[in-house]
C-alpha cells in the first residue's frame, strides 16, 4: 500500500520530522518525510495497510508535545513501491496548502539546562544551547520552510560534532535547526556604552556582576533587547527612569528562581504553573508582606511583573551574584518598537546604559515578552506575545473569507483569520508614528507569509484618524482588497463571542476610549451581540461625563473629576488646593473654572476608564497619567485590601448608569473614611451597576450569556465582583482566556466580526 499524507498545523520546528522518522521505522514503513514551503509536512509511506494505520494512530497519539495537528490529509497512491528505506528528505518549496505556521519561541528545556551545568558536556556554559524541544523559532525565521538556511542561523555552519548529532535519529538534536555549540555557534560579548569590546572569558557572568553592582546593561535576547539593572538599588533605577522617560511605569523583573521569587512575592500554584511553562510569560504577582525590592520598581502598585529565565544566557547572569532578581524591561525608545539590531541598539541606547551584552546572531523579528495576570484561578492576558505568537486561536467554524485585521491604536496586534484559525501577531504597541506603523505592516505581511494566506479583505477601527485606518486604506488600494471598519467596542464583544463560541451575548465593554458609531467618545457600554451574521447594538452605557480640555483630561484626571463634581458642588477651592498638580498651577485652574462655567463645546465621554481616573484623583492616589492605565491601576492597588463601606445602590436613569452621585459620595467622605475602603466601594458600585444593567438586558432579550471585555476587564476587583452578581442571577458569565481583553485582542475581534459576516 502507498499513501501520501499532508499534515497541517504547528509541525515545523518542533521535532516533527524526527518523530515521523521514528514512528515510520518502528512500523517497518518505507518512504520519506519533508517540510513544505507552506509550513506543513509531507509524508509518503509504503508498507502493509495495518502498519500504515498503526502509523496514523501513533501520529495522533504520540506527537511531540509542542506540535499541534490541525488537519491530516491522506491520499492513497497507485503504482508499485519505490523506496527501500525511510528518509528525511530535503524540504520542498511547494505551497499548496495554507494554515500551518511555525511555533513561537520556546524556553530552554530541562535537558538543555542540565547540559549547560554539566562540566563534562561539550555545551557546558554555552549560552545558546538549544534542541528540537526548545529555543527561538518565530524570531529567527526569515522564510519558509523552516530549515536552517531560511533562518538567522544560516550564518553559523555546523561543526562536525553538531552535524553528527543533527544526523543521529536517536539524538534529541536530530534535525534541530538551531543546533550549535561554542565552536560553531553564536558568540556573546560585552562592550562599553560606546561599543568598545571588553575582553573577558565570561562576559555573561561579568554582566551579571555589573548589574548586581548597580550598572545598567542592555542585553540582547531572542526577540530583542532588554535593559537590565539591580532591583534593590535606587540610584540606577532613578537614572533609568529619567533616561527612559518612565517616571512611574512599572519595570518587569526576572527572578533567578521560584524560590527567590517567593522571598518578595506571593506565588499561587496556578501562577507557578504559568511561570515555569515553556512560554515563560511575565506574571503579575502580589507583593508579599516581606517585599524588599526598591519601591522604584513598581511604584504605587500592589503587584509586580515577574518572569523566570528562559534562555541559557539568562540563567548564567545570576551565577556569580546573590541577587534574587534583576530589572528586565523591554529596550525601546519612547513610542518606538523594541530594539533588535546591534547597531541600532548602540545608536539609541548608548546614552542610557553603561554596558552592552551582545551576541552576533541576527534577530529576524522582534518580539516582546508576554504578560499575564491571574484572576483567582483564571489567567488573563495583559499582552500576548513571546511564547504564544503566532500560535493560532482555534475556532469552531470556518470564516467565509481570509481577513487581515489591524486593530486600533494602542497595545496593537495584527490578526489573520484563515478558515477556523485566527493567527495573532506579536505585540506591536501603540501605532502612532511611522516606525510603529512600519512594524505593524511588516508583522502583518510576515504573518501572511508564514501562514501562506491569501487575504481578501482588510479591517480596521471606525476612527477616521487612526494610523491603522490610514494603513488599512493603503493596503486595500495596493492589493485590491475589500476594506471594512468595525466599531471599537463591537470588536471587543465579537472577540469574546468567537473565543467562547456563543451565538449571542450581552457584552459589558469598559475601557478608556473607543470611537462610537455616533462619533462620540465611548468607553462604558452594554452591547447586545449576535452571530450569523455578527450584529451589534448599544443598549445602555455609563453616564456621559465632561472632558475639560479634551485630551488634556486623559492625562490629568483632576480635570475629569472637576467636570463631574461641578454638577453637584463648588470645586473652585478644591482645585486651588490642588493647583500644584497642574502644569501651569493657579492660572490653569482659573481657565478650567471658566470652561466649567461656560459649559460650551466640552467633549463628553461614557468611558469607564475616565471615571476610575477621576476617583483616583479625588482620593489623591494619582494626579497624572504618565503611562496607559496608571490612575486606574493605582486605584485598584489602593482598593485591593478595602471593603465596601458606602454600600451605594446603583442609580439608573433609563439606559444610563449614573456615576456622578457615586463620585460625589466619595468626595464628601475623603476626610472621614479610609481611602482603601472608598476605592473599593467605587469598584463595587461600578461592577454592581454594570452587572444589573447587563442582567436586565439579558433577560429582556432572552440571552443567557453576559461577558466582560475591554481593558477594564483586566481589573481583578471588578471582574470578580461582576462574576458573582451575574452568576447569582443564574446567567453565564464570560471573560477572555485566549486573547487580551484590552486592545491587544481588538484585531481578533475585528477579524471575526467581518470573517463570519455576510460580505
Amino acid at each position: 500500500m502507498r499513501v501520501k499524507i499532508n499534515v497541517v498545523g504547528i509541525v515545523q520546528g518542533v521535532g516533527f520530522r524526527p518523530f515521523i522518522y521514528r514512528i515510520a521505522v518502528e512500523n517497518w514503513l518505507k518512504g520519506y518525510v519533508r517540510n513544505r514551503g507552506d509550513a506543513g509536512v509531507e509524508v509518503l509511506l509504503e508498507g502493509e495497510e495495518s502498519r500504515i494505520n498503526r502509523f496514523l494512530k501513533d501520529l495522533k497519539e504520540k506527537k511531540p508535545p509542542l506540535a499541534q495537528i490541525h488537519d491530516i490529509i491522506t491520499k492513497e497512491l497507485a503504482g508499485k513501491n519505490e523506496y527501500k528505506k525511510f528518509t528525511i528528505y530535503k524540504s520542498s518549496q511547494e505551497t499548496e496548502l495554507s494554515g500551518s505556521v511555525i511555533p513561537p519561541d520556546i524556553a530552554i528545556c530541562n535537558d538543555c539546562l542540565r547540559e549547560l551545568r554539566d562540566p563534562n558536556d561539550p555545551r557546558y556554559n554555552y549560552f545558546f544551547i538549544t534542541c528540537t524541544n526548545c529555543g527561538p523559532r518565530f524570531t529567527i525565521i526569515e522564510r519558509l520552510p523552516y530549515d536552517r538556511e531560511n533562518t538567522t542561523m544560516h550564518e553559523f555552519p555546523m561543526c562536525g560534532f553538531c552535524q553528527q548529532e543533527y544526523a543521529d535519529p536517536l539524538n534529541r538534536r536530530f534535525h534541530a535547526q538551531t543546533v550549535a555549540c561554542p565552536k560553531c555557534g553564536p558568540k556573546a560579548y560585552l562592550t562599553t556604552a560606546k561599543g568598545k569590546a571588553i575582553e573577558h572569558e565570561g562576559p555573561i557572568r561579568e554582566a551579571g556582576k555589573l548589574l548586581s553592582e548597580g550598572s545598567i546593561v542592555a542585553i540582547k535576547g531572542y526577540g530583542g533587547f532588554h535593559v537590565a539593572t539591580s532591583t534593590t538599588k535606587d540610584k540606577p533605577l532613578t537614572r533609568l527612569r529619567k533616561v527612559k522617560h518612565r517616571r512611574q511605569k512599572p519595570f518587569a523583573i526576572m527572578a533567578r528562581s521560584l524560590k527567590a521569587m517567593k522571598t518578595f512575592a506571593y506565588v499561587s500554584k496556578n501562577e507557578e504553573t504559568l511561570l515555569t511553562s515553556y512560554t515563560r510569560p511575565i506574571v503579575l504577582l502580589d507583593k508579599s508582606s516581606e517585599y524588599y525590592l526598591s519601591d522604584l520598581v513598581a511604584p504605587g502598585l500592589h503587584n509586580i511583573g515577574v518572569m523566570l529565565p528562559y534562555t541559557g544566557l539568562h540563567y548564567m547572569l545570576f551565577d556569580n551574584v546573590s541577587d534574587a532578581a534583576f530589572v528586565m524591561t523591554s529596550a525601546n525608545p519612547p513610542n518606538q518598537p523594541i530594539l533588535k539590531d546591534n547597531d541600532e541598539a548602540l545608536q539609541k541606547l548608548s546614552g542610557t546604559v553603561d554596558y552592552f551584552l551582545f551576541h552576533n546572531r541576527q534577530i529576524a523579528h522582534r518580539c516582546d515578552d508576554s504578560v499575564i495576570r491571574m484572576h483567582n484561578s483564571h489567567p488573563t492576558f495583559i499582552r500576548r506575545s513571546r511564547g504564544y505568537a503566532p500560535t493560532p486561536i482555534m475556532l469552531k467554524e470556518k470564516a467565509k473569507k481570509c481577513i487581515l485585521a489591524l486593530g486600533g491604536e494602542q497595545n496593537n496586534t495584527a490578526c489573520i483569520l484563515l478558515g477556523n484559525k485566527a493567527f495573532i501577531s506579536q505585540h506591536v504597541g501603540d501605532v502612532e508614528n511611522i516606525e510603529t506603523k512600519d512594524f505593524l505592516e511588516n508583522a502583518a505581511k510576515h504573518l501572511i507569509q508564514l501562514t501562506h494566506s491569501k487575504a481578501e479583505a482588510v479591517v480596521c477601527d471606525l476612527h477616521p484618524k487612526f494610523t491603522t485606518t490610514t494603513l488599512a486604506q493603503e493596503l486595500a488600494e495596493e492589493n485590491d482588497w475589500q476594506l471594512f471598519q468595525v466599531q471599537h467596542h463591537y470588536a471587543h464583544a465579537a472577540a469574546l463571542m468567537a473565543e467562547h463560541n456563543v451565538e449571542e451575548i450581552v457584552g459589558v465593554c469598559c475601557d478608556g476610549y473607543g470611537y462610537g458609531v455616533d462619533g462620540e467618545a465611548w468607553g462604558g457600554e452594554i452591547i447586545v451581540g449576535t452571530r450569523k451574521p455578527y450584529e451589534f447594538k448599544r443598549v445602555a452605557h455609563l453616564e456621559k461625563q465632561p472632558l475639560i480640555g479634551g485630551d488634556l483630561a486623559t492625562r490629568y484626571p483632576l480635570r475629569v473629576a472637576a467636570g463631574i463634581l461641578h454638577k453637584k458642588a463648588g470645586v473652585a477651592d478644591w482645585l486651588l488646593q490642588n493647583k500644584r498638580h497642574f502644569p501651569h498651577g493657579e492660572k490653569e485652574v482659573q481657565i478650567i473654572l471658566q470652561q466649567l462655567e461656560k459649559g460650551n463645546n466640552i467633549i463628553k465621554t461614557t468611558s469607564c476608564g475616565r471615571v476610575l481616573d477621576a476617583i483616583a484623583a479625588v482620593l489623591g492616589i494619582c494626579y497624572e497619567r504618565t503611562y496607559e492605565g496608571e490612575p486606574a491601576m493605582k486605584l485598584e492597588s489602593a482598593a485591593i485590601k478595602g471593603k465596601d463601606v458606602l454600600k451605594l445602590k446603583p442609580v439608573m436613569k433609563g439606559d444610563v448608569l449614573n456615576t456622578s452621585e457615586m463620585i460625589m459620595e466619595i468626595f464628601k467622605n475623603t476626610q472621614e473614611l479610609p481611602w482603601a475602603d472608598l476605592a473599593y466601594s467605587a469598584h463595587v458600585y461600578l461592577a454592581k451597576g454594570l452587572a444589573e444593567l447587563a442582567i436586565e438586558r439579558a433577560l429582556k432579550n432572552k440571552i443567557k450569556t453576559i461577558g466582560f471585555t475591554g481593558g477594564v476587564a483586566c481589573n481583578q476587583i471588578m471582574a470578580l465582583a461582576m462574576r458573582k452578581i451575574v452568576e447569582s442571577a443564574g446567567v453565564r458569565f464570560l471573560v477572555h482566556r485566549a486573547v487580551p481583553p484590552g486592545d491587544g485582542g481588538l484585531s481578533f475581534g475585528q477579524a471575526v466580526a467581518c470573517g463570519f459576516s455576510q460580505f
